[in-house]
């Protein structure tokens, strides 16, 4: 049993207070709910509570379970008892004869304590460090006139009383910690005392980065991060998913790395924009991570074959172009070949068959696609990343 069921605790209460009286008072029906509406059900005596006002305990507001954790709420419930006869009357002989009873049932309960209480009462309230209280107050006419007023109902003499206090835990489970000074790697637990006693202090609030320079690179180039606390110990360079080496010399305001690795492989990742940041790990063996910065990894085109391309007779098959190098796209990819002269693309094609590492392009140009001759610079973009270099070739019509 949780503390979690003492959301419960109010309707428990009052199950369990109509329970004793119907246990202590013979003779007459407890009912619950608001005294018009027990006045019209059934030709038994009955006695009615209604729960007419919460507030909270103002002693206990700020009293927790346990030191260190939140308090619970702590309520008052205030009820009133109206006892009505066999006619549904509240204001005969008979009536006060049995409000009388009740009244004196609740006065010799004075404490609600829960020993045979149903099991759903005991999981509400069995957590309650305080027993309830159970104590009489003061109920004026005024009072009785506002709560009973509007068309359908009628002024009823009742008793008042309230029981104190009831608890609603916080939802969340508590926040312990482990005890200090003791070894719990050991078994059993070893008391090491003042051993135990240390607080890891990090001379830094964490790296920050400003720029990276260059802002676009291809594989094999060195990047310079720039920012704060980039000498301490544990660091780690990150390119997308890729780990980044760390190059001498370095400050406190730069760190080189090397962009090669399995990135030049071309199997862990493509040529375009990603994430770079910088990770420590801290001696809890958790990490800490700078801000991001955006690194822009270039395709590299090295060579084209053949170097001309000319009609079928002229040596070689028209149309079929292999472009060579490093991060030149998956079949995945966003990957752009275009001719290029005069200032201007001549034509740009997307239909191209790459290979599992990267390093080369196929394309083909369909007759209806024939360029003007004349020499061309191939231009390469993957994933809106543009190679550097922009071989010639010649086109013979």
């Amino acid at each position: 049993m949780s503390l979690a069921q003492s959301n419960q605790a109010i309707g428990a209460v009052t199950r369990w207070v109509s329970n004793r009286l119907t246990a202590w008072v013979t003779g007459a029906n407890v009912t619950v709910g608001r005294p018009e509406q027990a006045a019209t059900t059934g030709t038994n005596p009955k006695l009615n509570l209604f729960l007419y006002e919460t507030s909270f305990d103002a002693s206990l507001r700020n009293v927790p379970l346990d030191d260190g954790q939140p308090p619970p709420l702590w309520f008052v419930l205030k009820y009133l008892l109206t006892a009505f006869d066999s006619s549904g009357n509240s204001d005969t002989p008979d009536a006060h004869d049995l409000v009388g009873r009740g009244m004196s049932a609740l006065q010799e309960l004075s404490y609600l304590a829960l020993s045979g209480a149903p099991a759903n009462i005991q999981n509400a309230l069995h957590k309650n460090p305080e027993p309830l209280k159970i104590a009489f107050d003061e109920v004026t006419a005024d009072l009785l006139s506002k709560i009973m007023q509007g068309p359908d109902e009628k002024y009823r003499f009742s008793i008042g009383f309230q029981i104190r206090p009831v608890m609603i835990a916080p939802p969340e489970p508590p926040s312990y910690a482990l005890l200090v000074g003791i070894d719990y790697t050991t078994a059993p637990p070893t008391v090491i005392g003042e051993a135990g006693r240390k607080a890891e202090i990090l001379p830094s609030l964490g790296i920050g980065l400003d720029h990276v320079a260059p802002t676009q690179f291809e594989v094999n180039s060195t990047l310079s991060l720039i920012g704060t606390d980039l000498h301490l110990a544990g660091l780690q360079v990150f390119l997308g998913l890729a780990t980044l080496a760390i190059t001498p010399p370095g400050t406190s305001s730069q760190l080189n790395c090397l962009v090669d690795g399995p990135i030049a492989a071309g199997a862990l990742m493509s040529a375009g924009s990603h994430p770079l940041y910088v990770r420590q790990t801290l001696p809890s063996g958790r990490f800490r991570s700078s801000n991001l910065l955006i690194g822009n990894l270039l395709p590299t085109l090295t060579s084209t074959t053949p170097s001309a391309l000319v009609n079928v007779g002229g040596g070689r098959v028209r149309g079929h172009l292999q472009i060579n190098g490093q991060l030149l796209g998956t079949a995945s990819d966003d990957v752009l070949v275009a001719f290029y002269r005069n200032g201007a693309v001549e034509r740009m094609f997307d239909a191209v068959t790459t290979n599992a590492g990267q390093t080369q392009l196929n394309l083909t140009v369909a007759a209806a696609q024939a360029l003007p001759s004349s020499n061309y610079r191939i231009i390469l973009r993957v994933n809106g990343q543009q190679a550097r270099n922009s071989p010639e070739i010649a086109w013979i019509a």
